[in-house]
């Protein structure tokens, strides 16, 4: 699994579990739309930080608690 799919697959399972559409997370990480649909569509391959601290915030986490999933440990990172 590369770092794009971990993450990706951490923002979908997180967003399922708390019943949190695409159009809402744009709405709670105050980011367009189209920059979310874009990143869960496997569109864009290296997330900003910035954007994915967007993101956890959106979801009510910090940076450490969004990363701290086991998928995360067994990522590559040449991607």
């Amino acid at each position: 699994m590369t770092c794009s799919e971990a993450i990706i697959s951490r923002i979908r399972s997180i967003s399922q579990d708390r019943n949190i559409s695409v159009h809402k997370l744009s709405v709670l990480s105050g980011l367009p739309e189209s920059t979310v649909r874009y990143f869960m569509n496997g569109l864009v391959k290296a997330p900003r930080i910035d954007t994915l601290y967007k993101i956890a915030t959106g979801l009510g986490m910090t940076l450490s608690e969004f990363f701290d999933f086991p998928d995360m440990n067994n990522t590559l990172f040449d991607d």
